[in-house]
Order: C-alpha cells, then structure tokens, then sequence
C-alpha cells in the first residue's frame, strides 16, 4: 500500500502560494481525499493534520487565501464556524454584484437575515426566481 503522505503529494500542484488539489473537488470546490474506500475526507483537512495536528473537535479550517481548492496549511486557520461565516460575510460584502452579474445597488439589494446574520440578496433574481416558481404551480 503507497503510504498516505505519497498518495498526497501526488495530487498537489504548487503554484506561487497555492497548493491546489488535483484530485476530486465537491460542488463547493473544496478538494476531497479517500482514506480507505469507506471514508473520504476534505484533502485540506487532511493535509492540515499531517503537517499541524488534529483540529479540535467543532472547529473547522478558515481558507485565508479563499482558494477552496488550496491545501497549503500556511494558508488555513482553524477557526469557530461563526468565525469563519462572518469572516466569508466580509469577503462577499466586497463583492459589486451578484453571480448573476446584476449589481449590488441600494435599489436592488434585499437585506435578509441568515442564521449567521444579515445577507443581501439580489432583488432582480428574488423577483425573478419568484415569478418561476408562481408559474409552476
């Protein structure tokens, strides 16, 4: 059996910070590992307790580069969820427009509250996802 550091290292790919995972990626982009054929895990995960230790239970892993896809532990922080949501919240409040690409304009935002606390939603997509699903029924 190829050990687990091997198996790894195979699967990254160095660029000039990064360390982004070549293996299998989830719908949200984070890179994932298989343990054994029973067990998968987030590669970050796995790297990040290679090379730090464990993560304490309940806490989870803060990518600073915002690179889902990295798996360099210089660029993770293990963090409290809430930690973690406000600090995605400051990144997204950053952001001009939505991923539709309509803009994030004072007429156009819905403020909403989240478990984790306000968001804003895009009122041209809220109207029209709406009206689709009106027509629907």
């Amino acid at each position: 059996m190829i050990p687990i550091e091997r198996r790894i290292t195979s699967k990254i790919e160095v660029d000039e910070s990064c360390w982004n995972w070549l293996g299998f990626h989830d719908r949200d982009g984070y890179g994932r590992f298989s343990l054994d054929p029973k067990t998968q895990r987030g590669a970050h995960r796995v790297v990040y307790e290679l090379v730090r230790g464990p993560i304490p239970e309940g806490m989870v892993i803060d990518h600073l580069c915002r690179n889902r896809g990295c798996v360099n532990p210089d660029h993770m922080e293990v963090v409290t969820p809430v930690v973690n949501s406000n600090r995605q919240e400051s990144h997204n409040a950053l952001k001009t427009h939505c991923p539709q690409g309509h803009e994030y304009s004072e007429g156009n935002t819905i403020k909403q509250q989240g478990k984790y606390g306000t968001q804003r939603v895009c009122r041209e997509c809220h109207n029209f996802n709406r009206r689709l699903q009106e027509s629907r029924c």
